[in-house]
């Protein structure tokens, strides 16, 4: 009887604790945060950034990466990028020349129908609750 040799990462890869102690120590701290974003998504119960599609109605969460004032047909506009560790969607709020709270770094929850524009997901006018800063 012969046996069939196993691949070389089947055989030699830790199990438990140990690998994933193994694999938080070689990952980047771009992928540890993503993962800790993604994990927080699916604790609140969000529909994942990257699963979304057009013209769904989403509740979305994730980390503010960028916040800037870019004015839409003459009308000032809030524009932010929300990323939760899949992918990224701009949410934009018309009208609006600044919002107390939105912030680079803040964490918020937003509820809205998900758009294209130009091959990116934007969230018009959301419905947004703001986590608590001390949870972040």
């Amino acid at each position: 009887m012969s046996s069939v040799p196993q691949p070389p990462g089947k055989r030699d890869k830790p199990a438990g604790r140990f690998r994933r102690m193994i694999d938080r120590l070689s990952s980047s701290q771009e992928e540890l945060h993503s993962a800790e974003l993604q994990q927080d998504a699916e604790n609140a119960g969000c529909t994942k950034i990257g699963d979304c599609g057009d013209r769904q109605i989403v509740k979305v969460t994730g980390t503010l990466r960028t916040v800037t004032l870019r004015p839409r047909a003459g009308v000032p506009a809030l524009e932010a990028e929300l990323f939760d560790g899949t992918a990224a969607l701009d949410v934009v709020w018309l009208g609006r020349r600044s919002i107390i709270g939105i912030e680079p770094g803040r964490k918020l929850i937003a509820t809205g129908r998900i758009s294209m524009s130009h091959g990116r997901r934007v969230l018009f006018n959301p419905k947004y609750e703001l986590r608590p800063l001390g949870q972040e």
